[in-house]
C-alpha cells in the first residue's frame, strides 16, 4: 500500500513535467507538423508499402498480390541481366564522376581570372544543366543520328568519314555516347558550384606557396584542391547517388539498347515493372538499388569524415 501510494504521488508530477514540455516546445510541433505529414504521406508509407511488394508476385492491376516471400530477391541474386545493368552503372558512376569535375574545375580557375564577361560564360555553361534529362537525350540523340546527325557530318566534312558511324547503335560505343551527352548537361553546374567554393579560398595561402617556389601545379594540388574538400564532397556524394538513378537520358536515347548494353538498374526496373508487368520483380530492384545509393553514399562519408579528423 505504501509503495502504490508513492507511485501515485509521482505520477502526477512526472504528468505534469511532461505536459509543460509539451507546452512549452507546442509552437515547434505545429511548424514541423506539416512536413512531417506530407513526409509520412509521399516517403514512409509508399517506402512501406513497396517492402510488402518485394515480397509478392503482382501484375500491376489483379486485386490478388500471392505471397512469395524472399524468392524475388533470391531470383534477383542469379538474374544475370541485374549483373550486367550493375555494372553498366559502376562504369557510368565512375567516368559521369570523374568527367565533370576534370572539367569543370579547370574552367572554373579560368573563370574566376576573367574580368569581363565572367556572368555570361557561366550562363552558358549552367544553361545545359538547365534542361531536362529529357530534352538533353532528345538534343544528343539528333547529334548523334547516323543520317543527318551533325557529329557525322562534321566528320565527313573535315575528311574524317572514316570515324563516321551510328554511334547509338554501336554495342561497344553507345554507353560512353550516352555519357558524353549526361557530361555535357551536367559540367556546368559543376563549375558554378566550384566558381562559388573558389570565393571562399585563402588567396593568402597561394601567395606563400608562390614565394615558396610552388609551381602552377603544385599550387593547384596542394592548396586549392584541399580548400575546395567540402565541394568535391558534396559534386561526389550528389554523383554516387545519381548514378544508381540514372533512367531518362538513356531512356530516351537508346531505351537500354542495343541489346541491352546500355542498360541501366533503373532501366531495367521500369521494363520488368511496365512492360513485363511484373511488379513484385520490379520493386525489388528499386528497392537494392536505394539500398546501393544509401550504402556507398554512407561509406564514402564515413571515409571522408575520418580523413578530415586524422587531419
Amino acid at each position: 500500500m505504501q509503495r502504490d501510494s508513492v507511485r501515485l504521488a509521482v505520477r502526477p508530477a512526472e504528468n505534469s513535467r511532461f505536459w509543460r514540455w509539451i507546452d512549452k516546445n507546442k509552437a515547434g510541433y505545429l511548424f514541423i507538423l506539416p512536413a512531417l505529414l506530407i513526409y509520412a504521406i509521399f516517403f514512409i508509407k509508399p517506402f512501406i508499402t513497396s517492402i510488402y511488394y518485394t515480397l509478392t508476385r503482382w501484375n500491376g492491376y489483379d486485386p490478388v498480390k500471392k505471397f512469395v516471400g524472399l524468392e524475388n530477391y533470391v531470383h534477383l541474386f542469379h538474374d544475370p541481366m541485374v549483373w550486367l545493368s550493375l555494372s553498366h552503372n559502376l562504369i557510368w558512376i565512375a567516368i559521369g564522376t570523374l568527367a565533370p569535375i576534370v572539367i569543370g574545375l579547370p574552367l572554373a580557375l579560368l573563370l574566376t581570372r576573367v574580368r569581363h564577361g565572367r556572368l555570361f560564360f557561366q550562363t552558358a555553361y549552367f544553361l545545359p544543366y538547365v534542361l531536362s534529362g529529357v530534352l538533353v537525350g532528345v538534343i544528343w540523340g539528333w547529334i548523334y543520328n547516323p543520317i543527318f546527325g551533325l557529329l557525322n557530318y562534321v566528320l565527313n566534312s573535315i575528311g574524317l568519314s572514316a570515324l563516321a558511324r551510328g554511334w547509338l547503335g554501336d554495342p561497344h560505343l553507345a554507353l560512353y555516347a550516352v555519357l558524353v551527352a549526361a557530361v555535357w548537361g551536367y559540367f556546368g553546374f559543376c563549375v558554378v558550384i566550384f566558381m562559388a567554393g573558389l570565393q571562399n579560398i585563402n588567396y593568402d595561402l597561394i601567395e606563400a606557396a608562390k614565394i615558396d617556389g610552388a609551381n602552377a601545379l603544385q599550387q593547384f594540388v596542394y592548396v586549392i584542391i584541399p580548400q575546395l574538400r567540402n565541394v568535391l564532397n558534396m559534386i561526389i556524394v550528389y554523383n554516387l547517388i545519381g548514378g544508381f538513378n540514372v533512367f531518362d537520358i538513356v531512356r530516351i536515347m537508346t531505351v537500354g539498347g542495343p541489346a541491352n548494353h546500355t542498360e541501366m538498374i533503373a532501366t531495367y526496373t521500369f521494363t520488368t515493372s511496365f512492360t513485363q508487368n511484373n511488379i513484385g520483380y520490379g520493386t525489388t530492384l528499386s528497392m537494392v538499388m536505394t539500398v546501393l545509393s544509401l550504402i556507398v553514399s554512407y561509406f564514402y562519408i564515413t571515409l571522408r569524415d575520418r580523413q578530415a579528423v586524422d587531419e
